[in-house]
């Protein structure tokens, strides 16, 4: 089908509502993998970015010099005016976070709030304001990025540097003195705010303050409209699962926690509970919306002007539509009856058994949800069953992912063959065009929809930069003497993809050489290893890091991140990392995870390789405590780049597996260049074994 274009209209708006009058520069985004604003162009292409460069997400290194923004922004008039309606509003602190409503990573532009306020367009951050300061909480990856971007009327706050508070300790010191801290209740969770509020109170502040409105909406002259774009049917062919029985599953979950019901409240939930896409939030094939599933009825709280008829055929009589408006009224009615109904089988002031059942919500639905369905007292949180759920891959999306992942192959090999021959011809290309061809190799794939994120095309110092920001006009030119970087990826019906591979089209350094081969090393430890059940993405971190560590070195970011089945290209709950959520859901079966080290020197190069992986479970000679024991199986197709190998570094072992990979890249991906002698012969070049 296809999608509304943005209006020109809207488009100016969106300029003039994020960058001050007279900037014609075009906008950019949280991090590469979600862009402020795209239009859609066919049905293929349904959740594409335009060729607006943004910052690529989890990389980092240290800082660059610091030197003043183009794109920064004077918000001296934003924060007056929301100053004016905190002193009506009578909050002293005010937090302005950067998820929307549904807790997701990535935003619609008519959610950027933080963006709009601060100027900051990093995806990570926390904005802070009182009578007199203003502050900005964001973590590393994002230092570089704030301090360029940031007025004088902020204060930085960097996370994780000695001595600098986090935003919840900034809120709490300011909040000292009887003062109140105030927020969108939509925007936090029942838990955080807990957590805050008491900390506030404990401080001699006042406490927190959940309203009902979002101030920063108030004072955002030409706010751009919610994106009310179509929603598709994902058929079973690609889904693997009707959703009536996926439905099922979670009705046996409220009868094992004996529960009246199961508020939805994450997007990419929503979409894999009812087999449904969108393209609501860019690269995040999602739509805006609510479920709630009780033991005899499933409610979906969605604009029906999304909805065509294919789509109210798919959920028939099994499913009830209702306006996404009214999901907070309804859920009041029905939680206040359970109330009366809990009231009146209480006997002898005891609760009987019926009386102390809960309802079920999400560790990370909002506040404002919990508080309608009557607070801690009526509301049980936990981490979402769908969302364990759908980490686990069936059978059918497994194959997609192989199949996809073959696709996908093919369009790069054909890409990099074509820079190669380009650059090697003498051909000028900057950054964004090298990105505009791949893309156009990739929409050549069966049942491709759009990318999985913008495009990360970096050249030289520009690959070691996590925050990269290659734009038309001021982008760099790919550099055949340097490293070039690429880290990119697609959704396709059948599954996503994100694949990043370093190269190097002159004659490398002894250093980027080495480097690339230490963190080639660190991914291939992590493809071989066998892992009993029960063991965490936390606990295999170190194995991509091991090789770099003898060296002294190491990077900045995760190793890897839960993959999505034409879904977001970040998926919870797993991940390969040192965060401690990683420590907390096993990895399992079925689970599809990216496996990506690196090594980043600044101001001259960056290494990363990244493959997607799935969870498999492997046979071992013995089985200690009765346990099966896992491994994983790489679906990604795209050759490893011999030219940054030091061959000398790699152990025989290491080479096999590297010969065996090339094997299995080529026989999978031959077929699809039998008329395309160049990239046909580039093909053989880089499969070809290396010596053991």
């Amino acid at each position: 089908m296809l999608l509304k274009k943005p209006t020109p209209r809207l488009l100016k708006h969106l300029h003039r509502s994020l960058l001050p009058a007279g900037r014609t520069h075009r906008l950019v985004a949280a991090d590469r993998k979600h862009p402020i604003a795209r239009a859609p162009t066919t049905t293929a292409h349904l959740i594409s970015s335009p060729r607006c460069r943004i910052f690529a997400h989890r990389r980092l290194f240290s800082s660059l010099a610091n030197t003043p923004s183009p794109d920064m922004v004077d918000t001296t008039d934003r924060l007056a005016a929301l100053r004016g309606l905190m002193k009506k509003e009578k909050v002293d602190v005010y937090v302005v976070p950067s998820e929307d409503s549904h807790n997701s990573e990535y935003t619609c532009s008519a959610d950027a709030r933080r963006a709009f306020l601060t100027g900051f367009t990093g995806s990570a951050g926390c904005a802070i304001v009182t009578a007199e300061k203003a502050a900005l909480s964001t973590d590393g990856r994002y230092f570089n990025q704030a301090t360029s971007q940031l007025d004088s009327n902020w204060e930085l706050l960097k996370q994780g540097l000695p001595d600098v508070p986090t935003w919840q300790e900034w809120a709490v010191k300011e909040a000292e003195g009887g003062k109140s801290v105030g927020l969108d209740a939509t925007l936090i969770t029942s838990q955080q705010a807990k957590r805050l509020d008491s900390n506030i109170r404990k401080k001699g502040g006042a406490g927190l303050i959940g309203l009902d409105k979002n101030l920063v909406d108030e004072v955002w002259s030409g706010r751009p409209a919610r994106p009310n774009n179509p929603v598709i049917v994902l058929s079973d062919e690609y889904a693997g699962q009707p959703f009536q029985k996926k439905i099922e599953a979670v009705r046996k979950e409220l009868e094992k926690r004996k529960s009246p019901g199961f508020v939805v409240s994450m997007l990419d939930e929503i979409a894999w509970l009812y087999n449904l896409r969108g393209s609501d939030i860019p690269y995040n094939p999602v739509f805006f919306a609510y479920a709630f599933i009780t033991p005899t009825t499933a409610t979906l709280y969605i604009d029906s002007k999304k909805l065509p008829p294919k789509v109210l055929e798919h959920l028939g009589d099994v499913v009830t539509v209702r306006p996404y408006e009214e999901i907070f009224n309804e859920l009041s009615t029905v939680a206040q009856k359970f109330k009366e109904e809990n009231a009146s089988t209480s006997t002898a002031g005891k609760k009987t058994k019926h009386s102390v059942r809960k309802w079920l919500v999400s560790n990370k639905t909002s506040w404002a949800l919990s508080k309608v369905l009557g607070g801690e007292e009526f509301v049980e949180v936990i981490r979402s069953p769908i969302e364990e759920a759908k980490a686990v891959k069936n059978e059918t999306e497994r194959s997609g992912m192989r199949n996809c992942h073959i696709r996908d192959g093919v369009a790069q090999i054909k890409y990099f063959s074509w820079l190669e021959e380009q650059l090697g011809k003498g051909v000028e290309l900057d950054e964004v065009q090298a990105a505009d061809k791949l893309e156009e190799f990739r929409k050549e794939q069966d049942k491709f929809m759009g990318l999985s994120f913008d495009t990360i095309s970096s050249t030289g110092a520009n690959a070691a930069i996590i925050h990269y920001k290659p734009e038309v006009g001021s982008c760099s030119k790919v550099d055949p003497n340097k490293v070039y970087l690429c880290d990119s990826g697609a959704q396709y019906l059948d599954g996503t993809t994100d694949t990043t591979r370093t190269l190097h089209f002159g004659t490398p350094t002894e250093m980027e050489r080495k480097a690339y081969t230490l963190v080639l090393k660190g991914m291939i430890a992590l493809d071989r290893v066998v892992f009993p059940k029960g063991t965490t993405g936390f606990a295999l971190d170190v194995l991509a890091r091991q090789f770099l560590w003898t060296e002294g070195l190491d990077y900045r970011h995760g190793t890897g991140h839960g993959v999505g089945s034409f879904l977001n290209v970040h998926e919870g709950p797993i991940g390969i990392g040192t965060r401690l959520q990683y420590s907390e859901v096993p990895l399992a079966p079925g689970m599809v995870i990216s496996n990506e080290p690196g090594y980043y020197e600044d101001g001259n190069f960056g290494i990363r390789i990244e493959n997607v992986i799935m969870v498999k479970e492997t046979k071992t000679n013995h089985t200690f405590g009765d346990k099966p024991y896992y491994g994983f199986e790489y679906v990604t197709m795209v050759p490893l780049w011999k030219k940054l190998t030091d061959e000398s570094l790699l152990t025989p072992a290491e080479k096999t597996w590297v010969n065996d990979y090339h094997k299995k890249v080529y026989e999978k991906t031959k077929g699809f260049f039998e008329e395309d002698s160049t990239t046909m012969k580039w093909l053989k070049r880089e499969t070809a074994p290396i010596k053991i």
